[in-house]
C-alpha cells in the first residue's frame, strides 16, 4: 500500500529548530524592547532629535554609548515588561484551554479526511440531496463535527447507518436522540431503556401521534392501545416471517439449533399463525393449539381457506410418531413462549368485545408521521420477538407506501433508530435488505455495542454484509475486540513519519532523516477512544475524526430537558449528568 500522507510527525519540532526559534524570539524581544523604550522615552523627555530610527542602530548605539538612555525609558521598559507578561499569561491560558478541549487522538485528524475528502458528508451535499428529494426542514442526519475544521457532517436522506459504540460511550445522547429530533417524518425506535423515550416523546408529539410499545413495563407505560401481530399475516409467506421473528428472538445469542426440530417447529408455528389469522382469532390461540398436539382445528381452517399444502404440513406433524410430534410442538412452544405472559397479551389482543382501545395500524402511523417506541428487555421472557415483528410491520408498511409513491420512495423519509438491535430486535433478514431501504426513503440506523454482538445475531457473513451495506459507519469507542479494531485501524490507513537521528563519528556530528510508516490510529488508540470523539467511515470519503454532538449542545436542548423532567422519575439525576456532559 502506498503511503497516503507524507507529513512531519505531529509530535513537534526538532531540538535544533526549537533552539533557533527561542534565540530569534529573545533577540526580537530585547532589540524591540530597547528600541521602543529609547524612542518613546526620548519623545516623552522632548529630546527625540538625533535618535536613530532603526531598531538595530538604537540597540548597538546603546551598547557603544553613542545613544543616550532617556530618563523616561526605564518606566517605558517596565510598562513593556508588564504588557508582555500579561500577553504571555493570556496566551498560555488560551493554549491550555485549547489543549484542554483537545483529546489525545485529535492529532490524528491532520492525517484523516477533511475538506474535499469528506465532501459527500458536507451540509451542502446533504442539503442538495434533500432538495432533490423534496425533503424540507433538515438536510439529513447529523453525524458530528469534523475535528479538523469543525464543519458539520451529515448523512443524507439516502444513507443507511451502522454504529458500534461500547457501553456508556454516549450513543443515545449523541446519535439516537438527535436523529429522532431531526426526523422530518415518521420515526421508529427500538431500545431496552426508557431514556430515549423520555427525552424525545414531547417533541415528537408536536409532529404526530406517539405510540409506546412497552409490554415488559420498562417505561411503566400502560397499554392504552393494542396491536394485532396477526394483522401482518396476509399469506403463508408473511406467516413464515413472523414465525422466524419468534424463533430468532427466543434463542440465546449464539445458541446451537437442532437441524430437524428447529426448522420443523418454526414451520409448525407459521402454519398455526396463518390459521389463527385466517379465522380472525387472537395470536394467543396459536399458542393454545401448541399445547394440544392432536387438535386438528387449524388444519380444518387452512383447508377451508384454500391453503391445502400448509394444512397437510400441519397435519403431518399431528399424525407423526409421539416423540417426533412432541419434540416439534415443544420446540414451537419455546419459540412462542412470550405469548404466555398476561402483561404481554394485553398489548397484542383486545380485552374482550367491549374493548374501546385504539388499534395500531402500521400504515396509518407512517402516513401520519407518527412515532413508535418499542421497548423490551433481554433474556428469558423477553418481548423481543414482538418488538421485531412490530418493527418489520412498520418498515414493510412504509415500503409498500413507497412503492405506490412517486419515484418509488417515501415523499417524507421514515427514520428508524434500532438501538440495542442485537438484543431486542433480532431481524435476521436485515443485512439482506439494508441497502434496498435507502432507495425507498427508509433511513435506518442500527446501533450495536460491539462487532461480535452483531455476529451472534447475523453470523460473520451477515455482519460483514450489514457493515458493507451502510453508507455511514460510526465507531464511538468503548470496544475491546482486537480483531475488529485491527481491521478498523487498517481501514483508517498509515502515514509517513519523518524521523531524525544524530550520530557522531571522529568528532563530526551527522544528522540523518528517514521515513517511517506508522498507523494513523492504532488498536490502542481506537480501544481508548475518548468520549466526545468518534471515527466515521462513509462511502466515497476518507475516514475522518469527529466531535460528537450530544443533544445538550443542539437546538432542542431546552425542550428535551423539559420532556425528561415531565416523564423520567429520576429526572434530576439525568439532567445533572446531562449538564456535566454539556
Amino acid at each position: 500500500m502506498s503511503p497516503n500522507n507524507r507529513r512531519r510527525d505531529p509530535g513537534g519540532l526538532s531540538g535544533e529548530t526549537l533552539l533557533v526559534c527561542v534565540a530569534v524570539a529573545v533577540a526580537v524581544v530585547v532589540v524591540g524592547g530597547a528600541w521602543v523604550a529609547v524612542r518613546v522615552g526620548h519623545a516623552l523627555d522632548g529630546a527625540s532629535a538625533g535618535v536613530p530610527t532603526g531598531p538595530f542602530e538604537v540597540f548597538f548605539g546603546l551598547l557603544k554609548g553613542t545613544v543616550a538612555w532617556p530618563s523616561s525609558g526605564t518606566w517605558v521598559l517596565v510598562g513593556l515588561v508588564v504588557v508582555v507578561a500579561l500577553l504571555a499569561f493570556v496566551g498560555r491560558a488560551s493554549v491550555r484551554s485549547v489543549r484542554g478541549s483537545r483529546s489525545r487522538v485529535d492529532r490524528a485528524a491532520g492525517f484523516l479526511g477533511r475538506g474535499k475528502d469528506v465532501e459527500a458528508l458536507s451540509r451542502r451535499n446533504a442539503g442538495a440531496t434533500a432538495t432533490r428529494l423534496g425533503v424540507d426542514g433538515s438536510p439529513g442526519v447529523l453525524v458530528g463535527r469534523a475535528v479538523g475544521n469543525n464543519e458539520p457532517l451529515y448523512g443524507s436522506w439516502e444513507d443507511m447507518h451502522v454504529d458500534i459504540w461500547g457501553p456508556r460511550t454516549g450513543k443515545t445522547t449523541s446519535r439516537a436522540v438527535p436523529a429522532i429530533l431531526d426526523a422530518p417524518g415518521g420515526v421508529l425506535v427500538t431500545s431496552n431503556k426508557r431514556d430515549v423515550v423520555d427525552a424525545t416523546r414531547d417533541l415528537r408529539t408536536e409532529r404526530g401521534p406517539v405510540w409506546v410499545f412497552d409490554p415488559q413495563g420498562i417505561a411503566l407505560e400502560e397499554p392504552t392501545w393494542w396491536w394485532d401481530p396477526l394483522s401482518y399475516v396476509t399469506d403463508e409467506v408473511r406467516a413464515a416471517r413472523l414465525a422466524e421473528h419468534f424463533a430468532a428472538g427466543s434463542r440465546d445469542p449464539g445458541a446451537r439449533t437442532d437441524a430437524f426440530f428447529d426448522p420443523a417447529g418454526q414451520d409448525l408455528l407459521a402454519g398455526l399463525l396463518l390459521a389463527a389469522a385466517l379465522d380472525g382469532r387472537a395470536i394467543t390461540d396459536a399458542y393454545s393449539w401448541l399445547t394440544r398436539p392432536t387438535d386438528e382445528t387449524p388444519v380444518d381452517i387452512l383447508r377451508d381457506h384454500g391453503y391445502r399444502l400448509t394444512a397437510d404440513q400441519v397435519a403431518g406433524v399431528i399424525t407423526a410418531p409421539d416423540k417426533q410430534r412432541g419434540g416439534i410442538y415443544g420446540t414451537a412452544q419455546q419459540m412462542a413462549s412470550c405469548l404466555t405472559s398476561r402483561a404481554v397479551a394485553r398489548w397484542i389482543s383486545p380485552d374482550g368485545p367491549s374493548d374501546r382501545r385504539p388499534r395500531l395500524d402500521p400504515l396509518e402511523l407512517v402516513q401520519a408521521s407518527g412515532t413508535l417506541y418499542s421497548l423490551s428487555k433481554e433474556g428469558r421472557g423477553t418481548a423481543g420477538p414482538l418488538v421485531t415483528a412490530l418493527t418489520v410491520a412498520i418498515v414493510e408498511a412504509a415500503e409498500d407506501l413507497a412503492a405506490r409513491s412517486p419515484g418509488g420512495r417515501l415523499s417524507v423519509p421514515l427514520v428508524g433508530v434500532l438501538d440495542e438491535a442485537a438484543n431486542v430486535c433480532r431481524w435476521r433478514e436485515l443485512p439482506n435488505l439494508y441497502s434496498h431501504y435507502g432507495s425507498r426513503g427508509i433511513v435506518l440506523m442500527t446501533i450495536l455495542q460491539s462487532w461480535s454482538q452483531g455476529v451472534e445475531v447475523w453470523g460473520e457473513h451477515g455482519m460483514k454484509k450489514l457493515w458493507s451495506a451502510a453508507n455511514v459507519k460510526v465507531y464511538g469507542g468503548g470496544v475491546s475486540d482486537a480483531a475488529f479494531l485491527e481491521d478498523l485501524s487498517k481501514l483508517v490507513g498509515d502515514y509517513d513519519r519523518r524521523a531524525s537521528s544524530v550520530s557522531t563519528t571522529k568528532g563530526q556530528r551527522t544528522v540523518s532523516q528517514q521515513l517511517q510508516r506508522d498507523r494513523i490510529l492504532d488498536v490502542a488508540d481506537l480501544a481508548a477512544m475518548p468520549k466526545g470523539r468518534a471515527l466515521v467511515l462513509a462511502s466515497g470519503s476518507r475516514p475522518t475524526l469527529i466531535r460528537t454532538q450530544p443533544w445538550m449542545t443542539g437546538p432542542h436542548a431546552t425542550a428535551v430537558r423539559a420532556s425528561i423532567a415531565a416523564h423520567d422519575p429520576s429526572a434530576s439525576a439525568v439532567l445533572a449528568e446531562a449538564e456535566e456532559r454539556a
